[in-house]
C-alpha cells in the first residue's frame, strides 16, 4: 500500500466482508465512505433505481466530487427479484454511477465482489436477460428461475470481464476487477452450517480443500490490494480466493 491516503466508497459496510474492507481500509490511514441499509455513512438501498442515484449523489457531496477507488460490495442471498436487483443491478449502478468521481485520480480503481458461485449451475435465460435485457425482464424472470444468486453472481463478472477492456474504464486507466470469495464465515454462513443437511450440501457445492471457510479479513486483503495504487496492470479478471474450490470444480479446463 501508497503511505498516500486515498478516498474509498464501500457499498456493504456494515457487515461481513464489506465491513472488514472498510475496517481495513481505515487502519492503513484512508478515508473510506460506506454505503449499507443501515449504520453507514449512506444509508441507500441499492435495490431500487431511486436508492442507487440518492447513493451517487451523497457519496458525490460526501467526497467533494473526487473519489480514488469503489468496491461494490454489497449483495444478499435472499432469491427471487430482490437479489437479482441488489447484487447485478445494484453493483453495476454502483461502478458505473461512480466513475465520473474516479476520474480525478491519479490511480482509480474498482472492484465488485462475485463468488464462488459464478462457476455453479446457473438459470441461461435470466442470464441473459441480465447481460442482454432490461431490469423488469430479469426481476420478472427472478421470480421463479432457480439459482438467482448464482446467475446474478456469473452475470456480474462476465459484465466486468466485457467492460473492463472499453474506452470507459481500461481507456480512462481504470483497472476493473472482480473478487470471487469461496466460503466465508459470515452471519449467512452461520445460520446456513446450522442445520447438519444444509452443511453437508453447502460444503459439497464449494469443496475448499485448503483451510476450508475463512474469515472475512482475509478477502478484505486482496480487495484492498485490488483497489490500490499497486494494482496498475490487473483488468478484466474475477480472482477466487475460495480454497482451492475453482479448481476442484471446473479442473484444468480453465487457467
Amino acid at each position: 500500500m501508497s503511505d498516500t491516503s486515498r478516498k474509498y466508497v464501500v457499498t456493504g459496510s456494515a457487515s461481513g466482508i464489506g465491513l472488514a474492507t472498510k475496517q481495513l481500509l481505515e487502519s492503513l490511514g484512508h478515508k473510506v465512505i460506506g454505503v449499507d441499509i443501515r449504520r453507514a455513512d449512506i444509508i441507500a438501498d441499492l435495490g431500487t433505481p431511486a436508492g442507487r442515484r440518492a447513493m451517487v449523489e451523497q457519496v458525490r457531496e460526501k467526497s467533494a466530487g473526487s473519489i480514488d477507488a469503489v468496491l461494490a460490495v454489497a449483495g444478499v442471498d435472499i432469491a427471487g427479484p430482490a437479489t437479482v436487483a441488489i447484487n447485478y443491478y445494484g453493483a453495476i449502478a454502483t461502478l458505473q454511477g461512480l466513475r465520473p468521481l474516479l476520474l480525478k485520480s491519479a490511480a482509480p480503481r474498482a472492484v465488485a465482489v462475485s463468488s464462488i458461485t459464478s462457476v455453479h449451475p446457473y438459470d441461461d435465460p435470466l442470464l441473459d436477460m441480465l447481460l442482454n435485457g432490461t431490469e423488469e425482464q430479469a426481476l420478472e424472470r427472478a421470480r421463479d428461475a432457480n439459482y438467482v444468486y448464482a446467475t446474478t453472481k456469473r452475470a456480474l463478472s462476465r459484465w466486468i470481464r466485457r467492460n473492463a477492456i472499453n474506452a470507459d474504464w481500461a481507456e480512462c486507466g481504470i483497472p476493473l476487477n472482480a473478487l470471487a470469495p469461496g466460503l466465508v464465515k459470515t452471519e449467512l454462513l452461520a445460520r446456513l452450517f446450522e442445520d447438519p443437511e444444509k452443511k453437508r450440501a453447502v460444503s459439497a457445492g464449494t469443496p475448499m480443500p485448503l483451510a476450508g471457510p475463512y474469515e472475512p479479513a482475509a478477502a478484505a486483503e486482496f480487495l484492498a490490494w485490488l483497489a490500490s495504487e499497486k494494482n496498475g496492470h490487473m483488468t478484466g479478471q474475477t480472482i477466487f480466493i475460495d480454497g482451492g474450490a475453482d479448481a476442484v470444480i471446473r479442473g484444468d479446463s480453465v487457467w
